[in-house]
């Protein structure tokens, strides 16, 4: 059994990834610092299988004795500070987190000669689009937040140690996800949440801005795949080919759960905001053989469906969320204003 070391293996997508990876047999050990976004019951139905260890990336010390007492042969590195409006609020934990914290990793897995160290990274170190163009894996970085520039930092710190010293790494780069268990700060869960509660639905500027959207399931299976067939030194862009604008994303959600669409509220727009994004996954394709299996369509019915099956679990979250809500929507009226 091939052992795997996971980093962020309680948050969102990298839960999905343990799940699946036990399916295939790989003897994994979780690393997850816990915050407020990663979550032990995401690992219910694994936990017995797993080896967990609750420790902070960017702490040298606890990440040494885990290497040394866990020998892991890959390296699968999801642990990351992710909310845009989190990184404008307080870069400084992002910068702690996503670039100290890969920092110690590579080192680390450089020093026990880890087989190979799969990088996740994200869409937004592309920067942004306008209506037309997509972005290849050669498209120059140009990040715009806080949280995309530190991505960028830690997405090219895997390049350099792969270039440098040969570190067997490979960089993954998603397109936005959703699905069961996403922390509900980000936009699908938040519309999901607010509508159902029949309040005011947030939406950023006119609701214009275009993402792509991909299944949880979808993105864990790719980093499966490309650890099993991916090329040393290479990056995959990772993406649905489904790109939606934000209204339509809201509407659709609030169609499902037959809520009326003067629920939704526009709100100030994200400083920074990008307009879109769009993936080119044709080297995931050609060289693994991966394509995503969940439409959109399919997979929103699903992801609202899961959410009113579990609203314990969400509400548990809301008192937390309740406070970072005021103050980030207060914060950003100031600095419109201003």
């Amino acid at each position: 059994m091939t052992k795997v070391l996971v980093t962020g293996g309680a948050g969102f997508i990298g839960s999905e990834f343990v799940r699946q990876a036990v399916k295939r047999g790989y003897k994994v050990v979780v690393v997850d610092k816990l915050t407020y976004a990663g979550d032990l019951k995401r690992l219910n139905s694994v936990i017995d299988q797993i080896s967990f260890y609750r420790a902070d990336i960017s702490d040298r010390k606890a990440m040494e004795e885990i290497f040394s007492s866990e020998k892991p042969e890959i390296v699968v590195h999801w642990a990351a500070e992710t909310h845009v409006d989190r990184s404008i609020l307080n870069p400084s934990q992002f910068i702690d987190t996503n670039v100290k914290g890969t920092q110690t990793l590579l080192d680390l897995s450089r020093d026990h000669k880890v087989k190979r160290f799969i990088n996740i990274s994200t869409d937004e170190v592309y920067g942004e689009l306008g209506e037309e163009g997509e972005f290849t894996e050669e498209t120059p970085l140009n990040p715009s937040s806080p949280y995309s520039a530190s991505k960028a930092a830690a997405d090219m710190l895997g390049r350099a140690y792969w270039r440098t010293f040969k570190l067997p790494v490979i960089t993954v780069r998603p397109s936005n996800n959703y699905g069961p268990w996403q922390y509900p700060e980000k936009l699908i869960p938040v519309v999901i949440l607010k509508a159902i509660k029949n309040e005011k639905v947030p939406v950023y500027g006119k609701g214009l801005n275009v993402r792509e959207w991909l299944h949880v399931s979808d993105c864990a299976r790719a980093v499966l795949e490309i650890i099993e067939k991916g090329k040393d030194g290479a990056i995959y862009n990772v993406g649905s080919d489904e790109e939606k604008r934000n209204i339509e994303v809201v509407k659709t959600i609030l169609e499902i759960l037959g809520k009326p669409e003067d629920l939704i509220e526009f709100v100030p727009d994200r400083p920074g905001h990008d307009f879109r994004y769009s993936m080119n996954t044709e080297r995931i394709r050609r060289e693994i053989g991966w394509e995503p299996l969940v439409s959109f369509s399919q997979g929103i019915r699903e992801t609202v469906s899961w959410y009113l099956s579990n609203l314990k679990w969400v509400e548990e979250k809301l008192q937390e969320l309740q406070t970072f809500w005021n103050k980030e929507y207060w914060k950003r009226r100031e600095v419109v204003k201003s």
